[in-house]
Parts: structure tokens; C-alpha cells; sequence
């Protein structure tokens, strides 16, 4: 038996037919796919407008940018965020100020928002991670902007709090291991509208060159349509998954309410031993694994056990295993299997 993949993409005929119409149509840049795209994820969102871009690193560099920021300007992180983070804030020249987490849900914890703000911190950069919502949070009391990164965490909701309502700005990519995928893209979106000039500027001066090719909006669009049902495949799995991990002395990371509806990014595991035995453990039964917040800013610190007293342990021994619609019922088997006995 091959190792199941980490990751693989939930493409049907429906998805290529649809960027193929595009062919067709010779209509392959940014356009009216585009716009309904755009539409489509404000009105999933509650967002009131915004771009969609061709990459991840575009809609980042604008979202900060439209905060209007001072050179030097301090910009607040979760410690859990992704490493990449660090090369946009500084090619922009800010400065990234890192924080702890809350332990529920992995997200920049509000005391650790607080202290950053009171350290000078222009603008708050929440990261979502791993199906994640920060619902013990409410960053906009503090009086600076917040970009609200849901890229991880798109559809998760607790009750009437859900992925998006935390921020000023929204940002979310849709690359190929994302539960929507547009082949590479990113949507900045704005909830408050002292925040539409600014990013709608960004459309009128560099269009055509950063905005999501019609062909890529196309995908997306289809991945949209049947999000639900897709939803209902990871959350059934994720269940199935956390029943398993019962049977061990190990926790799935993140909210534990019965009421939390993940997103299904991904099942991630925070273990009470060394992850380097549980990913050689699955790997022999051909399952792939990996250490979850590897490429996060975190990698930099892990020995900071004094600043990043929450963040630390997770970042040495959470992992994340496969899931995703396209599994096959014996490789669920499998995994639940491997899950119930990880060492």
C-alpha cells in the first residue's frame, strides 16, 4: 500500500470543467469570474468588499499597507504564525512584535494583544491556526486595526463566532492543501468601510498585474458552491478522527466544545511524547505526518520557554495527520487506527 498523502487537492470533473469554459470563452484574466468570486466569499464571510489576488504574500503586503502605517511601525503576532510573515512586515519596513497564545485555541491570546498594543504595536496580525477561532477574543476593544488571516480556519464557527468576524481586514489564501482552492490566489477583504478606499485603490493601480486571473476564479467558485458538503466530509472525519485519539493519552489541539464546528484543516494532534515517535509510527503503517507549526515563527524561538510559555510545547510536539473528502473508506480505517494507537 502506497503512504496515504498528506494532502490532495478535492478536484472533480465539475472544478476542470469549469476553468476549461474559461478556455473557451477566452476569457482567462481578471474579470467577471473574478467579481463573482470576490462576491461569493464576501457573502460567505460578511465582509462588505474587497480584491482578490493572485497570491498570498500580494494580499498581505496590502492589507498592511491600506492600515496606513508610519515606517518602523511595530505590527503584533502570534508567536504561531507563519515564518513568511516576517520577510513581508520588514520588506515593508515594520517591525513584527511576537506574542503568546491562548492555550483553547491557539490564536494570539487578548492578554498577550494587550501587552503588544501597549508595547506600541500598530496594527494586530492574527493568525488563524489549524480550523481555529480566537472565540475568547475581542481584539477591535484595543483600538488599532486588525488583519484577521482565515486562510487556515475558513467555515470554522462556535455558535454565532465564526472565521472572519475578528477583524478590520480579512485575508485568506486558496492554495492548492487549502479547503478551497483557486491553483494559488488570495482574497483581502475589508468589514469596516473607512477600510474600502484604501483597498480598493489597490485594484485600480495595479490591475491587471496582482488580481486573480478569471481562470483561477472559476475553480474557486465551484470550491465555494460545494463547500457544505465538503464541510460535512471533514467535520464527519474530524469526529471520527477525535473519537480514536480518545483511546490515547493525547488531546486534539484546539477548542474542545461539543458545539466547535472545525473546518477539518488538517487533524492535529498535541502529543505527551516526542513527535518524532508518532510520525515514525504512522509512516510504518503509511500514513503521513508531520510536526504542525514547523514553518512558523516559532522555529526561531523554541527555546523561549519564558516568553512563549503556551506556544513552546505545541510547537515541539503537535502534529497533523491527513484529512480530507477524497480519502478512501480503508484509508479512514487506517487512520483511526493509527490515531488510536499513537505512542
Amino acid at each position: 500500500m502506497a503512504l496515504i498523502p498528506f494532502n490532495k487537492p478535492t478536484l472533480r470533473r465539475k472544478d476542470m470543467d469549469a476553468v476549461l469554459q474559461t478556455m473557451v470563452d477566452e476569457r482567462i484574466g481578471p474579470g467577471e469570474r473574478k467579481n463573482a468570486f470576490l462576491k461569493q466569499f464576501c457573502e460567505m464571510t460578511g465582509a462588505k468588499g474587497g480584491i482578490a489576488l493572485r497570491s498570498y504574500v500580494d494580499g498581505l503586503r496590502c492589507a498592511l499597507q491600506a492600515c496606513k502605517l508610519e515606517l518602523n511601525a511595530k505590527i503584533g503576532v502570534s508567536i504561531l504564525s507563519p515564518s513568511w510573515y516576517r520577510y513581508v512586515v520588514e520588506s515593508l519596513g515594520y517591525e513584527l512584535v511576537c506574542g503568546d497564545i491562548d492555550a483553547e485555541h491557539g490564536c494570539l491570546s487578548q492578554n498577550e494583544a494587550e501587552r503588544l498594543v501597549g508595547l506600541g504595536c500598530s496594527v494586530l496580525l492574527v493568525h488563524l491556526p489549524m480550523c481555529q477561532i480566537p472565540v475568547s477574543c475581542d481584539y477591535r476593544q484595543l483600538g488599532v486595526p486588525v488583519i484577521e488571516d482565515i486562510t487556515q480556519s475558513l467555515a470554522s464557527e462556535y455558535e454565532e463566532q465564526k472565521a472572519g468576524t475578528y477583524g478590520d481586514l480579512i485575508l485568506c489564501a486558496f492554495e492548492e492543501d487549502c479547503i478551497v482552492s483557486t491553483a494559488g490566489g488570495a482574497v483581502l477583504a475589508y468589514t469596516k468601510e473607512p477600510y474600502q478606499a484604501a483597498v480598493k485603490a489597490f485594484e485600480s493601480e495595479l490591475r491587471p498585474y496582482i488580481e486573480l486571473p478569471d481562470m483561477n476564479a472559476a475553480l474557486g467558485m465551484i470550491q465555494l458552491a460545494t463547500l457544505p458538503e465538503q464541510l460535512f466530509k471533514r467535520r464527519e472525519l474530524y469526529t471520527l478522527f477525535a473519537k480514536s485519539l480518545l483511546k490515547t493519552s493525547h488531546r486534539v489541539f484546539g477548542i474542545g466544545n461539543i458545539d466547535f464546528q472545525p473546518n477539518g484543516y488538517g487533524f492535529c494532534v498535541a502529543l505527551d511524547s516526542r513527535p518524532e515517535d508518532a510520525i515514525k509510527f504512522a509512516n510504518k503503517y503509511q500514513v503521513s505526518a508531520k510536526k504542525t507549526f514547523t514553518d512558523t515563527l516559532a522555529a526561531q524561538a523554541d527555546d523561549r520557554f519564558d516568553l512563549y510559555p503556551k506556544a513552546i510545547p505545541l510547537y515541539l510536539r503537535a502534529i497533523t495527520l491527513p484529512l480530507y473528502p477524497f480519502l478512501k473508506q480503508s484509508e479512514v480505517e487506517l487512520l483511526m487506527k493509527v490515531i488510536s494507537h499513537l505512542s
